[in-house]
Protein backbone atom coordinates (compact mmCIF):
# COMPACT_ATOMS: atom_id res chain seq x y z
CA UNK A 1 0.00 0.00 0.00
CA UNK A 2 1.48 3.34 -1.08
CA UNK A 3 1.10 6.83 0.32
CA UNK A 4 -0.87 7.73 -2.80
CA UNK A 5 -3.35 4.98 -1.98
CA UNK A 6 -3.76 6.30 1.56
CA UNK A 7 -4.24 9.83 0.21
CA UNK A 8 -6.91 8.68 -2.24
CA UNK A 9 -8.66 6.78 0.56
CA UNK A 10 -8.49 9.83 2.85
CA UNK A 11 -10.05 12.07 0.20
CA UNK A 12 -12.98 9.75 -0.44
CA UNK A 13 -13.41 9.12 3.28
CA UNK A 14 -13.49 12.85 4.02
CA UNK A 15 -16.25 13.41 1.48
CA UNK A 16 -18.29 10.60 3.00
CA UNK A 17 -17.73 11.68 6.60
CA UNK A 18 -18.32 15.41 6.03
CA UNK A 19 -21.79 14.66 4.67
CA UNK A 20 -23.93 14.94 7.83
CA UNK A 21 -24.79 11.52 9.24
CA UNK A 22 -26.01 10.35 12.67
CA UNK A 23 -22.68 10.59 14.50
CA UNK A 24 -21.88 13.98 12.99
CA UNK A 25 -25.31 15.30 14.01
CA UNK A 26 -24.76 13.95 17.51
CA UNK A 27 -21.40 15.75 17.66
CA UNK A 28 -23.16 18.97 16.65
CA UNK A 29 -25.93 18.61 19.23
CA UNK A 30 -23.56 17.45 21.99
CA UNK A 31 -21.32 20.42 21.34
CA UNK A 32 -24.25 22.81 21.46
CA UNK A 33 -25.88 21.30 24.54
CA UNK A 34 -22.96 20.21 26.69
CA UNK A 35 -19.81 21.85 25.35
CA UNK A 36 -16.72 20.46 23.66
CA UNK A 37 -15.41 18.53 26.67
CA UNK A 38 -18.50 16.34 27.03
CA UNK A 39 -18.98 16.13 23.27
CA UNK A 40 -15.47 14.70 22.96
CA UNK A 41 -16.63 11.51 24.70
CA UNK A 42 -19.27 11.07 22.01
CA UNK A 43 -16.58 11.56 19.38
CA UNK A 44 -14.51 8.86 21.09
CA UNK A 45 -17.46 6.48 20.91
CA UNK A 46 -17.88 7.15 17.20
CA UNK A 47 -14.16 6.68 16.56
CA UNK A 48 -14.21 3.37 18.42
CA UNK A 49 -17.12 2.31 16.24
CA UNK A 50 -14.96 3.00 13.16
CA UNK A 51 -12.45 0.40 14.35
CA UNK A 52 -15.23 -2.05 15.23
CA UNK A 53 -16.89 -1.70 11.83
CA UNK A 54 -13.66 -2.03 9.90
CA UNK A 55 -12.56 -5.01 12.01
CA UNK A 56 -15.96 -6.62 11.47
CA UNK A 57 -15.66 -6.13 7.74
CA UNK A 58 -12.16 -7.58 7.79
CA UNK A 59 -13.53 -10.64 9.58
CA UNK A 60 -16.37 -11.01 7.09
CA UNK A 61 -19.39 -9.60 8.97
CA UNK A 62 -20.11 -7.15 6.18
CA UNK A 63 -20.39 -10.08 3.78
CA UNK A 64 -22.76 -11.83 6.19
CA UNK A 65 -25.09 -8.81 6.31
CA UNK A 66 -24.91 -8.51 2.54
CA UNK A 67 -25.88 -12.16 2.14
CA UNK A 68 -28.42 -12.57 4.97
CA UNK A 69 -31.73 -10.72 4.78
CA UNK A 70 -32.55 -11.74 8.35
CA UNK A 71 -29.42 -10.37 10.04
CA UNK A 72 -29.43 -7.32 7.84
CA UNK A 73 -32.99 -6.58 8.97
CA UNK A 74 -32.17 -7.19 12.63
CA UNK A 75 -29.31 -4.67 12.62
CA UNK A 76 -31.27 -2.24 10.46
CA UNK A 77 -34.38 -2.07 12.64
CA UNK A 78 -32.37 -1.72 15.84
CA UNK A 79 -30.67 1.25 14.22
CA UNK A 80 -33.98 2.69 12.99
CA UNK A 81 -35.50 2.42 16.45
CA UNK A 82 -32.58 4.08 18.18
CA UNK A 83 -32.31 6.95 15.68
CA UNK A 84 -36.06 7.51 16.00
CA UNK A 85 -35.77 7.63 19.78
CA UNK A 86 -32.93 10.18 19.63
CA UNK A 87 -34.79 12.30 17.08
CA UNK A 88 -37.96 12.39 19.17
CA UNK A 89 -36.01 13.32 22.29
CA UNK A 90 -34.47 16.30 20.48
CA UNK A 91 -37.84 17.36 19.08
CA UNK A 92 -39.27 17.31 22.60
CA UNK A 93 -36.36 19.29 24.00
CA UNK A 94 -37.16 22.74 25.37
CA UNK A 95 -33.91 24.29 24.18
CA UNK A 96 -30.66 24.54 26.11
CA UNK A 97 -29.11 27.74 24.90
CA UNK A 98 -29.09 29.69 28.13
CA UNK A 99 -25.91 27.94 29.12
CA UNK A 100 -22.30 28.86 29.53
CA UNK A 101 -19.38 26.76 30.58
CA UNK A 102 -21.44 25.89 33.65
CA UNK A 103 -23.40 23.60 31.36
CA UNK A 104 -21.14 20.80 32.54
CA UNK A 105 -23.16 20.70 35.76
CA UNK A 106 -26.28 19.54 33.91
CA UNK A 107 -24.54 17.36 31.35
CA UNK A 108 -25.33 13.65 31.20
CA UNK A 109 -22.68 11.17 32.20
CA UNK A 110 -19.76 10.98 29.81
CA UNK A 111 -20.35 7.24 29.59
CA UNK A 112 -23.88 7.74 28.26
CA UNK A 113 -22.65 10.26 25.67
CA UNK A 114 -19.92 7.81 24.61
CA UNK A 115 -22.28 4.85 24.33
CA UNK A 116 -24.94 6.83 22.47
CA UNK A 117 -22.60 7.70 19.60
CA UNK A 118 -21.04 4.23 19.59
CA UNK A 119 -24.41 2.48 19.49
CA UNK A 120 -25.74 4.71 16.71
CA UNK A 121 -22.80 3.75 14.49
CA UNK A 122 -22.61 0.01 15.15
CA UNK A 123 -26.36 -0.49 14.57
CA UNK A 124 -26.25 1.06 11.11
CA UNK A 125 -25.94 -1.75 8.54
CA UNK A 126 -25.13 0.78 5.84
CA UNK A 127 -21.77 1.29 7.55
CA UNK A 128 -20.88 -2.39 7.26
CA UNK A 129 -21.98 -2.56 3.64
CA UNK A 130 -20.18 0.69 2.82
CA UNK A 131 -16.89 -0.55 4.26
CA UNK A 132 -17.37 -3.96 2.63
CA UNK A 133 -17.62 -2.31 -0.79
CA UNK A 134 -15.18 0.52 -0.13
CA UNK A 135 -12.18 -0.90 1.71
CA UNK A 136 -11.24 -3.82 -0.59
CA UNK A 137 -10.56 -1.34 -3.39
CA UNK A 138 -7.58 -0.04 -1.41
CA UNK A 139 -6.24 -3.41 -0.24
CA UNK A 140 -3.25 -4.90 -2.05
CA UNK A 141 -4.01 -8.61 -2.12
CA UNK A 142 -0.42 -9.86 -2.16
CA UNK A 143 0.52 -7.85 0.95
CA UNK A 144 -0.41 -8.57 4.60
CA UNK A 145 -4.03 -7.56 5.07
CA UNK A 146 -3.96 -6.74 8.78
CA UNK A 147 -1.48 -3.87 8.49
CA UNK A 148 -3.40 -2.44 5.54
CA UNK A 149 -6.76 -2.56 7.30
CA UNK A 150 -5.14 -0.99 10.35
CA UNK A 151 -3.68 1.85 8.27
CA UNK A 152 -7.05 2.52 6.64
CA UNK A 153 -8.85 2.34 9.98
CA UNK A 154 -6.45 4.85 11.56
CA UNK A 155 -6.79 7.19 8.59
CA UNK A 156 -10.58 7.01 8.66
CA UNK A 157 -10.71 7.48 12.45
CA UNK A 158 -8.48 10.58 12.37
CA UNK A 159 -10.58 12.19 9.64
CA UNK A 160 -13.77 11.25 11.45
CA UNK A 161 -12.50 12.82 14.69
CA UNK A 162 -11.48 16.04 12.93
CA UNK A 163 -14.84 16.39 11.17
CA UNK A 164 -16.83 15.64 14.33
CA UNK A 165 -14.73 18.09 16.35
CA UNK A 166 -15.45 20.76 13.74
CA UNK A 167 -19.19 20.14 14.00
CA UNK A 168 -19.08 20.07 17.80
CA UNK A 169 -17.13 23.34 17.84
CA UNK A 170 -19.66 24.85 15.46
CA UNK A 171 -22.48 23.81 17.77
CA UNK A 172 -20.68 25.14 20.83
CA UNK A 173 -19.98 28.51 19.20
CA UNK A 174 -23.53 28.75 17.87
CA UNK A 175 -24.89 28.39 21.39
CA UNK A 176 -22.92 31.45 22.47
CA UNK A 177 -24.38 33.54 19.65
CA UNK A 178 -28.00 32.43 19.47
CA UNK A 179 -30.78 33.13 21.91
CA UNK A 180 -32.86 30.43 23.57
CA UNK A 181 -35.24 30.33 20.61
CA UNK A 182 -32.23 29.74 18.36
CA UNK A 183 -31.13 26.79 20.49
CA UNK A 184 -34.61 25.36 20.30
CA UNK A 185 -34.58 25.77 16.53
CA UNK A 186 -31.19 24.04 16.21
CA UNK A 187 -32.30 21.10 18.32
CA UNK A 188 -35.52 20.79 16.31
CA UNK A 189 -33.55 20.73 13.06
CA UNK A 190 -31.13 18.09 14.37
CA UNK A 191 -34.03 16.03 15.73
CA UNK A 192 -35.82 16.21 12.40
CA UNK A 193 -32.62 15.26 10.58
CA UNK A 194 -32.17 12.20 12.79
CA UNK A 195 -35.77 11.17 12.10
CA UNK A 196 -35.15 11.64 8.38
CA UNK A 197 -32.06 9.44 8.63
CA UNK A 198 -34.13 6.85 10.51
CA UNK A 199 -36.67 6.95 7.71
CA UNK A 200 -34.04 6.57 5.02
CA UNK A 201 -32.52 3.63 6.90
CA UNK A 202 -35.97 2.02 7.25
CA UNK A 203 -36.39 2.25 3.46
CA UNK A 204 -32.86 1.03 2.78
CA UNK A 205 -32.75 -2.36 1.11
CA UNK A 206 -29.97 -4.91 1.01
CA UNK A 207 -28.60 -5.34 -2.49
CA UNK A 208 -29.73 -8.63 -3.94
Amino acid sequence: MTNLTILAFALVAFIGIATPGPTVLLALTNGSRYGIRTASFGMAGAVLSDFVLIAAVGLGLGAVLAASEFWFSVVKWIGVGYLTFLGIMLLRSKGTLEVTDAIIETSPSTCSVFLKSFFVAVTNPKGYLFFSAFLPQFIVLDQPHFSQYLALALTFAVIDAIVMFSYALLGSRAMKLLKRSGALWLERVCGGALLALAGSLALYRRAS
